[in-house]
């Protein structure tokens, strides 16, 4: 079974130097959260060596492959995706992030994973610019992603602006919240 998208991934992981830096290093602040409040962190393997220049990759906070038992399908789908949390063996946020990308084909993803495995709740996140933000909730919306098993993409999946995350990553004692301290920077589809 083929992933859609799957065949233009290295297409769109092909932007201008300075659109992939930005989107790097939101990759690379989302990751380093995740890590500061003690969550296990993947990264896709064609993104690391960017993100480690950004963030020095190491520790016991990132991880080489994921401890997921899934059929091979949904792990092509979960490796594509920009950034996961995990703790222990269950992924517990899922983030695309589209600095010029296509909205769309980060959002399929995280619908192909929700199709593919309906019971599996985790909360997912596009990460975008100001700029971008009626273009994430046109895309959240679209009539093809209401029709998941559990219910409208659009109650499962938040946009998060940059400047969001850059605020968060500010934050003193970072250590000391849980991954819930994110709902306070994210925004639902109405």
């Amino acid at each position: 079974m083929s992933i859609p998208g799957e065949a233009d991934t290295d297409e769109e992981k092909s932007k201008t130097d300075t659109e992939s830096r930005e989107s790097i290093k939101m990759q690379a602040l989302i990751a380093k959260i995740g890590a500061s409040i003690g969550m296990r962190i993947w990264l896709p393997k064609g993104d690391r060596a960017a993100v480690g220049r950004e963030w020095k990759l190491g520790g016991e906070a990132f991880l080489d492959s994921l401890p997921l038992n899934y059929d091979e399908t949904t792990l092509r789908t979960i490796e594509q995706i920009d950034v996961l949390w995990l703790k222990r063996r269950s992924i517990i946020r899922a983030f695309e992030v589209e600095h010029t990308t296509s909205i769309y084909s980060g959002i399929l993803r995280m619908a192909d994973l929700l199709a593919l495995q309906p019971n599996m709740d985790i909360k997912l996140h596009i990460v975008a610019p100001s700029s971008r933000r009626d273009k994430v909730f046109q895309e959240i919306t679209r009539p093809v992603f209401s029709l998941l098993e559990r219910g409208p993409l659009s109650g499962r999946c938040t946009y998060i602006p940059y400047e969001a995350v850059k605020e968060l990553a500010q934050l003193k004692h970072l250590e000391h919240f849980s991954d819930s301290v994110l709902d306070e920077y994210t925004e639902e589809a109405e």
